[in-house]
């Protein structure tokens, strides 16, 4: 079923609005949630509570960008809250491994008072992302939006793990030139 259909039984409040969302988006939610709460139990909670939401989202807020986008924003969401219900005062590699790798470029709000507020921060990393040629961006993406590890960015693009580790490293450093250069105080 095309996204608008769906979207028009979320607004119409017909439950369908769930099955189909589910069936056609389900798998790579779940995926998305994986990548980040390496659990699959609280995976498929995560895809759950992330309809729930959209449901209660829409009306009446609309998925603008498209259906994917919304629901991918709100189980990503989740799943980092998740994680870090699931992991308070602990470790865990991977999603420590992100923080600090994107730490590089953006320090966290402990760091330093945040000066720029979240919706500025998101137009200038989305303007950044435009600078780059399709490859960078789609592992770039992968890497931190998806949390995929290196090693399946690098499979799914067809590239070796130290290219993809390489390209990453001098995206972040993109980053942070960007930043300077239009003058994004953090």
């Amino acid at each position: 079923m095309e996204d608008e259909k769906i979207v028009a039984l979320y607004w119409q409040r017909d439950e369908r609005a769930l099955s189909e969302s589910a069936e056609k988006y389900g798998a790579r939610l779940r995926r998305i949630s994986l990548n980040i709460v390496r659990n699959q139990p609280d995976a498929e909670e995560c895809e759950n509570d992330a309809y729930l939401s959209a449901w209660n989202s829409i009306p009446p807020k609309s998925p603008g960008n498209g259906l994917f986008p919304f629901l991918a924003k709100i189980v990503r969401s989740l799943s980092i809250n998740c994680y870090w219900k699931n992991h308070a005062q602990k470790r865990f590699a991977p999603v420590t491994e992100l923080t600090r790798e994107m730490e590089e470029c953006i320090p966290s709000p402990s760091d330093e008072p945040c000066k720029t507020e979240a919706a500025q921060l998101c137009r200038e990393v989305s303007a950044f992302l435009r600078t780059l040629s399709r490859e960078e961006r789609n592992v770039f993406i992968s890497r931190y939006w998806y949390a995929q590890s290196v090693r399946e960015v690098a499979a799914r693009y067809g590239i070796s793990e130290s290219k993809a580790k390489s390209m990453l490293m001098r995206t972040r450093g993109k980053l942070r030139k960007y930043f300077e250069k239009e003058g994004v105080r953090l």
